[in-house]
Formats: C-alpha cells, sequence, structure tokens
C-alpha cells in the first residue's frame, strides 16, 4: 500500500510588538495608555514576587517555588484580558495571572509559604486554586465551561498550562470535551521550550503546539509569548469566541529565563548561549521600550514602579511571617467538610504534639 503524504498544517503566528519595542499599529489591540500601565505593574509585580520568593526559598523560609521569569507577557497578557464573570484556571506558574484576577499577593505568599490559606479563594473571584499535578487542571476547566453552557452564562474559562502538558491524557480529554460540545473554554500552553529538562522537539513530534487544536475541531493560534499585545489580543479574541461556542487554543512560545523550580538546575541541560539569546527578547523590557518611545516611562518612574512593587511584596511577606498557619489546617482544608478518617487523624496528630 503507498504512504500518502501528511499534510502540513498552516498555523498563523500573531506578533505586534517586536523586541526592540516596536509595535504593528495595525494589529495593536484597544487598550487605554492606564491599560497598558497596569500591565507592565502587573509585570513588574511578578518579577518582583520571583526575586523575592526566590531568597525566601534559599533561606528555608518558603517551600519550593516556581519562578515566572521570562514568562511575565504569557502569564498577564491572556489574564489582562478575562472579565470579572470569567474563569481563571491556573497550573502552578501563574502567580501573576492570578493576581490579576482577583488574589492578592499575601494570598500567594501564603500558597508557596505552604499555608492552607493560600488555597483560599476570595469571595466573588472566580479562580482554581494552583494545579502542580500536570494538566489534571484542564479537564475542571472544560468541566466549569460545560456547566456555564448549561446555565446559559454568557462567560468563559481560560486554563494554563506548559508545553509539557500535552502529553497527559487529561489535556487531550479536556480538548476533545471542549470540541464536541462546543464549550466556552480557552486553552493558553506556555511553550517555554523546556518539560522540566526536556526539550520541546522531545516532547512532542507536531512543528507546533498550536496544531493540535485542528484534531478536535477547535481553533489553534501561535503568538508570541514575549510579546504582551499579541498575547493579550489572541485572548481577548479567544475569549469573545468562547462565548460564542468556539473553543481556542492559544500557544504563547516564550522561554523559561531560569530553572523549573528552586529544586532543579537548568544549567545541567541548557546551553548558555540559549539563554542569553532569549534574554534579548525580555518580555518586560520590550515593553519599556514601547513605553519609554511614547513618553509613557522613564527612568525615575521605573524606579519609583520597582519600588513600589517591592514593598508590596515585603508587606505581603512580613503579614505571613507574622500569622502562622495551624498545622491542623492540612486536615480541615481535605475535604468541604472533614469525614471521620480526617476526625481521626487530627486527633492522632494533636496527640503527638
Amino acid at each position: 500500500m503507498p504512504l500518502t503524504k501528511i499534510a502540513e498544517f498552516d498555523v498563523k503566528k500573531l506578533e505586534i510588538l517586536s523586541p526592540e519595542g516596536k509595535a504593528d499599529e495595525k494589529l495593536m489591540p484597544r487598550l487605554s495608555k492606564k491599560d497598558i500601565a497596569e500591565m507592565y505593574r502587573l509585570m513588574v509585580l511578578s518579577r518582583a514576587f520571583d526575586e523575592k520568593a526566590i531568597a525566601l526559598q534559599r533561606q528555608g523560609r518558603l517551600g519550593t517555588y516556581v519562578p515566572q521569569l521570562g514568562q511575565e507577557a504569557s502569564i498577564i497578557g491572556p489574564a489582562y484580558a478575562l472579565s470579572k464573570k470569567d474563569w481563571l484556571v491556573p497550573s502552578f506558574r501563574e502567580t501573576g495571572a492570578m493576581i490579576a484576577h482577583g488574589c492578592s499577593v499575601e494570598m500567594m505568599m501564603r500558597y508557596w509559604a505552604g499555608d492552607e490559606r493560600g488555597s483560599l479563594m476570595p469571595k466573588g473571584a472566580r479562580v482554581l486554586p494552583v494545579a502542580i499535578p500536570v494538566s489534571t487542571q484542564l479537564p475542571h476547566a472544560a468541566g466549569i465551561a460545560w456547566g456555564m453552557k448549561k446555565l446559559k452564562e454568557r462567560s468563559a474559562v481560560m486554563a494554563y498550562f506548559g508545553d509539557g502538558g500535552t502529553s497527559p491524557g487529561d489535556f487531550h480529554e479536556a480538548m476533545n470535551l471542549a470540541g464536541v460540545f462546543r464549550l466556552p473554554v480557552v486553552f493558553v500552553c506556555q511553550n517555554n521550550h523546556y518539560a522540566i529538562s526536556l526539550p520541546v522537539e522531545r516532547q512532542t513530534a507536531s512543528k507546533t503546539i498550536a496544531q493540535k487544536a485542528i484534531g478536535y475541531g477547535i481553533q489553534g493560534v501561535q503568538v508570541d509569548g514575549n510579546d504582551i499585545f499579541a498575547a493579550y489580543s489572541a485572548a481577548k479574541k479567544a475569549l469573545e469566541d468562547a462565548k460564542n461556542g468556539i473553543p481556542t487554543l492559544i500557544e504563547c512560545l516564550t522561554y523559561r529565563m531560569g530553572d523549573h523550580t528552586t529544586s532543579d538546575d537548568s544549567k545541567r541541560y541548557r546551553d548558555e548561549k540559549e539563554v542569553k539569546e532569549w534574554a534579548k527578547k525580555d518580555p518586560v523590557a520590550r515593553l519599556e521600550k514601547y513605553m519609554a518611545d511614547r513618553k509613557m516611562l522613564n527612568a525615575a518612574l521605573k524606579e519609583k514602579i520597582i519600588k513600589k512593587c517591592r514593598a508590596i511584596i515585603e508587606k505581603a511577606v512580613g503579614d505571613v511571617e507574622s500569622s502562622p498557619p495551624d498545622a491542623e489546617d492540612i486536615f480541615r482544608y481535605t475535604y468541604a467538610e472533614m469525614d471521620e478518617s480526617l476526625k481521626e487523624q487530627a486527633e492522632g496528630f494533636r496527640r503527638r504534639v
């Protein structure tokens, strides 16, 4: 039997803001100067959170932490497109997105400190807790979207995951469910080129992550994930489409500048030249260039914003460390109500302490 050549899929890539800070005005989304300034502030806040969290972890004051460095645009851009009625379903690298969608800096610091209260969502905030197991949050996102569709609620769900998250069955099940039932959901894949130490070419044989959408009958788009305008614009359109029954998979091409987590050493599997090349595409630096060209940012204002963000982080750390968790919370927050088994475990714990 003769072999048939497999067609190559055409995937569009959206790019608006170049590494030099020059924007394609024809593609620019509708954003006010206030919006752009807030996007920048959230990116700087995310970077300041990283800086402090890593220092705390090295000092033994915080548990394992997952840095966002280098991926701020692909995290903040899509999250900024959400409305208050939309749901955010994060994985484990979306601290900035969770803050942007209603979670406090203190709450997120509590989470990384191992305090169960760090997973108690603020009243009215449509955000699920951090999901550490890879891709298990994706069926949850599809389920929420299905529920909203049945309730005829005009809102959407945005779920984040990494390129490594496309291997587990949960990813395929969620995508299939979204396609079959035309669910109001947007899948945001942060393709940072490494699933921990595994390079993306060993992770998938497809030319892009975005083209995986084709097999499930949903939209697929690739964006420059270090371009916050492209990430925001693609997400804004995808959220509107989702509310009209058209799900989308967005692949954000980005790069993890730091280690996978604070327990990783990326120097063991990455070439330093590669890291330096990606540093030239820094998402924060390119937005700063854009804003400086338009007289929206100067050295003094930049320093003021950085200091203010660091002060917010320091206050959160002080609040967290001055109010340590109750060790019994590990039993209280396993389920909505403690079952007999958990009550027995809690009692045993009390006797030991």
